[in-house]
């Protein structure tokens, strides 16, 4: 059956029903009339409420990294370890001030951690395991910055190397718990081990809107990290307006599984979600990075789900697996209903293919949805919540007003709710200018319409206003919508690009390869990749590929002229990569200035594929 007649599989969505305003200057400002509906005042009593109701179900599931078996912790068994941990905050006077920095990777122990010292009223720091384990090549910089700017009062290190990078950034009188032995820390068993008072209780009942719950750490991909206050008001308000609109229909309640990490607010939401609505979540030590992946696929041949979040990078990955192995495609696909991928950068060409793999191992398309918000509005606040086979950021959520501001052809997004950030942690200057004359904030991103006479099917994103430079002709280039545009041309035969051109003349790409695409159109496939990137009949489709994608092209600012293969991967170490697998423009540029240079030499090298004459 072909993918264009085949139904969705039936996911229970709620109505679309907005509120539309549109204003005499063209601005629009969209509104669900469904009203938020939130259930719980902060989320360790909906942590509270789950553990009462079913104190012996699985909630969390881990890797033991020896056997390889999964090792369980009950609804009862993490409330009652987090109960212990808050305990021991107060007990040692720990509640007054200051934050829990969290460096880890997802756990259990994490886990615990987060709900006993939000409990206690001791905001929450996770931070990137790569802050640690990176650093320790050099000072920390990264990790400095997060200390001089949360100031912990009391930190937790699962490893010996979290242990040691705690130790080089903060100051001796500030404990760190920790699963290793450590004679100057405290032992993590004794602290979740302290028995719980009544003080407990009191600390939970007394936690309002408005207490900080967090302060989570902006990816930096524009700039040096920012932490984004994060009340408890903002966190329930978020959880809840996924719950009405996907959450219900996608099965929080039921079997999870998902590697995102809590230092990053998609992961830290999922997470939080199966803790207040009565999930049981595997936690996948699996990423969507070469060999990484192997651990994702073998989660998933164990794991049936009804619900299955990603990024675009791993649903690339993905589905060369799932093409690859017919029984991983009946399992994945047995019960699933929805997909989400996060963010706004899914490739068309991944989406279809997704789909046309559902349609012939069950016969139907399934819906595929997104979040798209940003550390300050919590984690995603819109999403699809209505039948499309767009690729797209979807529609505001019940609670969340999104605010359109004309901007050529598309609109600047702006958003208004109870889930968004009242500001920046130490930043008294950028929060004063954070949100407009109306109070809404200015997220910085673009979007238009799929059809402007029906606003009912939703948003595709348009660009990060942060991400546009010009040329030397003084035309603006909207390089992270080009950078969209041009993995959906390309595909499959580029894994991701650079965007450049800035103060230059023209536009250019440097493109990391997919390496089984460039085989598909090698004339050896089993060539090294090194000489993949030479070979012809590879470059030849890439050169057909952008002929086809300039031709369409309006102008300058989004017709390339030199293209490149870079033969190194983006460098974790180095930072490029955020920990939801996105890279970082700016940086990566920053790093790689020979190749730029040689992209723009007046005379293109044998490397450079020049379209000027095509």
């Amino acid at each position: 059956m072909q993918v264009s007649e085949a139904p969705f599989r039936h996911v229970d969505f709620p109505p679309v029903d907005l509120d539309i305003d549109r204003r005499d200057d063209g601005t629009i400002v969209m509104t669900p009339v469904q009203p938020l509906e939130i259930g719980i005042p902060n989320v360790p009593t909906g942590l509270t409420r789950q553990a009462a109701a079913t104190p012996d179900k699985p909630h969390l599931r881990e890797r033991d990294p020896d056997s390889g078996d999964w090792r369980t912790a009950t609804f009862g068994d993490v409330k009652r370890a987090a109960d212990g941990l808050t305990q021991w905050l107060i007990d040692h006077d720990l509640t007054d001030g200051g934050a829990m920095l969290i460096v880890s990777g997802n756990s259990i122990a994490h886990a615990v951690i987060r709900y006993g010292s939000i409990g206690a009223g001791v905001p929450v720091t996770p931070v990137s395991e790569a802050y640690a384990l990176l650093g320790a090549k050099g000072d920390y910089q990264r990790l400095r910055h997060v200390v001089a700017t949360v100031k912990p009062t009391v930190a937790f290190g699962e490893t010996a190397a979290h242990v040691a990078a705690l130790r080089a950034v903060l100051a001796e009188n500030v404990p760190v718990i920790s699963r290793e032995s450590d004679p100057d820390g405290a032992d993590y068993a004794a602290v979740i081990g302290t028995e719980p008072t009544d003080a407990v209780a009191a600390s939970i009942d007394g936690l309002t809107a408005d207490t900080v719950a967090a302060y989570m750490l902006t990816s930096g991909s524009t700039g040096r990290s920012k932490a984004v206050i994060q009340t408890h008001g903002m966190i329930v308000a978020n959880l809840f307006q996924g719950w009405q609109a996907l959450g219900k229909a996608a099965g929080w309640d039921d079997v999870l599984l998902e590697w995102l990490p809590w230092s990053h607010v998609s992961g830290a939401f999922s997470s939080m979600a199966a803790a207040i609505f009565g999930g049981t979540f595997h936690i996948d030590e699996g990423k969507p990075v070469p060999g990484l992946f192997d651990a994702t696929i073998r989660n998933l041949r164990d794991v049936e789900l009804t619900y299955f979040t990603n990024v675009p990078a791993g649903y690339a990955m993905l589905v060369d697996a799932l093409e690859q192995d017919r029984e991983l495609a009946e399992t994945f696909f047995r019960k699933l209903r929805l997909v989400l991928y996060g963010g706004a950068g899914l490739p068309q060409p991944v989406y279809d293919r997704l789909q046309q793999l559902a349609v012939d191992t069950v016969g139907r398309k399934i819906m595929l949805t997104t979040g798209y918000g940003a550390t300050e509005t919590t984690s995603g606040a819109m999403s699809i919540y209505f039948e499309s086979d767009k690729v797209g950021i979807g529609l505001p959520m019940p609670g969340l007003s999104v605010k359109m501001v004309p901007i050529g052809d598309r609109y600047e997004l702006r958003m208004k709710g109870p889930m968004v950030t009242p500001g920046y942690l130490g930043e008294d200057e950028l929060n004063a200018n954070i949100r407009d004359e109306e109070g809404f904030y200015k997220i910085g991103d673009t979007a238009r319409f799929h059809d402007p006479d029906a606003p009912e099917k939703g948003l595709a994103f348009a660009g990060r206003l942060a991400e546009e430079f010009k040329l030397a002709t003084g035309t603006w280039v909207s390089a992270g919508n080009l950078r969209m545009d041009l993995l959906k041309h390309l595909a499959p035969l580029v894994g991701d690009l650079l965007v450049c051109g800035e103060n230059r003349d023209y536009v250019g790409v440097l493109a990391w390869p997919n390496e089984a695409g460039l085989r598909s159109m090698a004339a050896d496939s089993k060539a090294p990749l090194g000489e993949l990137l030479s070979d012809d009949g590879a470059r030849a489709a890439v050169r057909e590929k952008l002929a086809a994608y300039n031709e369409a092209a309006s102008g300058s600012s989004n017709r390339v002229v030199r293209f490149a293969f870079l033969s190194d991967q983006p460098n974790a170490e180095a930072h490029e990569i955020s920990d939801k697998g996105t890279v970082n423009q700016a940086l990566a540029k920053h790093n790689r200035p020979d190749a730029i240079e040689a992209l723009y030499a007046a005379e293109p090298g044998v490397a450079i594929i020049d379209m000027t004459g095509d």
